[in-house]
């Protein structure tokens, strides 16, 4: 099983978004489809492997799975076919200044992809400069909205 980028996997397909999210809760928290089933209340295991095969799951176990697992990818893929797009909620963490730079390495990559793809008139590869431009969108609405949480500030309890 090769190696993803987690961070900014984009799947292609609701399947494909199921499928990555079991091979991330292997990779990152060692959980089998076994395990994922007991956390998200299923008496039976082989339903899940049935629903994750055929790309078919109750939309009510959706989040239990995704908890389970500890990713979103379903939830994303779903947002993406509607052409929406979704932003992480801003954690209220200070900015440290790698993340500024990561935001200006990501900005300076999609520029450059989208460069290449109209220089060469659409010959560059297209899914690249497509992951490269929503990842800097989502990257940039993070921080406009941390931005905006400055000047309405939530309550702390």
């Amino acid at each position: 099983m090769t190696r993803r980028n987690w961070k900014t996997y984009q799947p292609s397909s609701l399947r494909d978004a199921l499928q990555a999210c079991k091979d991330f809760a292997q990779q990152r928290h060692n959980l089998s489809v076994e395990r994922i089933a007991e956390r998200m209340g299923l008496e039976d295991h082989w339903a899940l492997y049935k629903w994750i095969a055929n790309g078919r799951m109750p939309l009510v176990n959706l989040r239990a799975y995704e908890h389970a697992c500890g990713c979103c990818f379903a939830t994303r893929w779903l947002a993406a076919s509607s052409d929406k797009l979704l932003v992480d909620m801003p954690r209220g963490k200070a900015v440290q200044p790698s993340d500024l730079m990561a935001l200006n390495a990501g900005c300076a990559r999609a520029l450059q992809l989208l460069t290449d793809f109209y220089a060469t008139s659409g010959q560059a590869d297209p899914a690249e400069t497509l992951e490269a431009l929503r990842t800097h969108l989502e990257e940039v609405a993070y921080h406009h909205k941390n931005v905006a949480a400055y000047v309405a500030p939530e309550l702390e309890f």
